[in-house]
């Protein structure tokens, strides 16, 4: 497949939610306390990405981005990685799962052909690979 730089691919979700397993992938900078923080020194951007696991609690997730004010998000992380709201919806029926893994990345970068190329691919191979989600929400920061 082949993208051009005028526009963004787009596949519209004809599947029922209440049917699909959701899955997270953020640009927030959001990972677990236990992982390495995002290298916030790197002036080009840090093309590193964290796998968050289905069960991780939202206590044990933080912050590590300087190209946004995340106060509101080192309060609740839940304001740009909404796992909670997710639980929330499995639990009413809204949505039929969560997936297995989800993803964390900076989303600030100068190399951007790199993430386009590289990071980007590779975090969409991860999602693919054994998180067996039917849909993505993608949250900035």
């Amino acid at each position: 497949m082949s993208f051009s730089r005028k526009c963004v691919p787009f596949t519209p979700f004809e599947r029922d939610l209440a049917k699909s397993t959701v899955a997270l992938v953020t640009a927030g900078g959001v990972h677990l306390k236990s992982q390495d923080p995002f290298n916030i020194a790197d002036e080009l951007g840090d093309l590193t990405y964290r796998i968050i696991p289905e069960d991780a609690d939202a206590a044990d997730l933080m912050v590590t981005h300087h190209h946004y004010d995340h106060s509101d998000a080192d309060t609740d992380i839940n304001v740009v990685f909404p796992i909670d709201a997710l639980r929330d919806l499995q639990a009413e029926g809204f949505v039929q799962g969560i997936a297995k893994k989800h993803v964390g990345y900076m989303g600030y970068t100068m190399q951007l052909k790199a993430m386009y190329e590289g990071t980007a691919r590779e975090i969409a191979n991860e999602i693919d690979k054994g998180s067996r989600a039917d849909v993505v929400v993608l949250t900035g920061g």
